[in-house]
């Protein structure tokens, strides 16, 4: 929890379909995590791909405060009309300009303004403007409300990622890379004081992959036939990280991960064994 001089964040990775939402509220409402404000990466809630209203007023009772998104945003259509309406939930800030939507929003954490901007990659995605400039100029308009700035970096390739990184260092807060669902163990404070990670990992089923079910996956790598995905059943884990921040300065004081598994595995991810 914060003092008075920081806050402390819980980001959640890509939060995949039912197992994802049913874990991080199990998660949130039994182990408690001691942190001022919980974000998720949504944009997989609805059964791997997007996100409904249902699903982010379930995430919200379940203790989730904020949201980012991807390129999965508006897999569904009915994202167009609620999006422009929903507090704190972002959608990447570099899609063209009439998106509806925001990439940024103000949360208020106990009297303390920290701001969420969302930004989605380029390489080995759809082409989009640069997040590099949109970050340049939108951090600029930030800056003036707040000093406190949690980047969702939405990207596929690492070099990109960790590129973002360096390039926002001192500037922002923290930049936490997401989609490939995956954890990486590159956490750290950056020299200027910018909490990074390059890939949080997800929210969703352990034996999946990347959470989807692994037979109809298999099948597009072995026959290369088009195959409908669906999430994968089974046990679920929490992927995430939290990272406290100086209010005064905005800078990362540290940054830790987080890994959770449901009750078939024990919290290191090791199976239990059968009796």
């Amino acid at each position: 929890m914060s003092s008075q001089r920081s806050i402390t964040v819980l980001f959640l990775g890509d939060v995949i379909g039912k197992p994802g939402r049913t874990v991080i509220k199990r998660y949130l409402t039994e182990e408690k995590p001691e942190v001022d404000l919980v974000i998720a990466n949504a944009e997989n809630a609805a059964h791997g791909f997007g996100t409904t209203q249902s699903n982010l007023q379930e995430l919200r009772e379940s203790g989730v405060n904020a949201f980012t998104g991807g390129n999965h945003t508006f897999d569904r259509k009915e994202t167009l009309n609620f999006i422009g309406n929903e507090v704190n939930v972002v959608r990447p800030a570099n899609y063209p300009d009439k998106t509806p939507g925001s990439g940024y929003c103000f949360v208020d954490v106990a009297g303390t303004k920290i701001a969420v901007l969302n930004l989605i990659g380029r390489v080995f995605m759809e082409p989009m403007r640069s997040p590099f400039a949109v970050a340049e100029e939108l951090i600029s308009t930030i800056h003036n409300e707040t000093r406190l700035v949690f980047v969702d970096f939405h990207a596929e390739a690492t070099a990109e990622k960790v590129a973002m990184g360096w390039h926002l260092d001192g500037r922002v807060s923290a930049v936490v890379g997401t989609h490939t669902h995956v954890q990486t163990a590159d956490e750290r404070v950056l020299p200027g004081g910018t909490a990074y990670i390059t890939d949080v990992g997800c929210c969703g089923p352990i034996d999946g992959v990347i959470g989807m079910e692994r037979k109809s996956v298999m099948r597009r790598f072995l026959e290369q036939l088009p195959t409908r995905l669906e999430v994968a059943d089974g046990a679920a884990m929490i992927n995430g990280v939290k990272i406290t921040i100086d209010i005064e300065s905005g800078q990362a004081i540290n940054i830790s991960r987080v890994r959770y598994y449901d009750g078939e595995y024990d919290h290191s991810g090791n199976a239990k064994p059968v009796l």
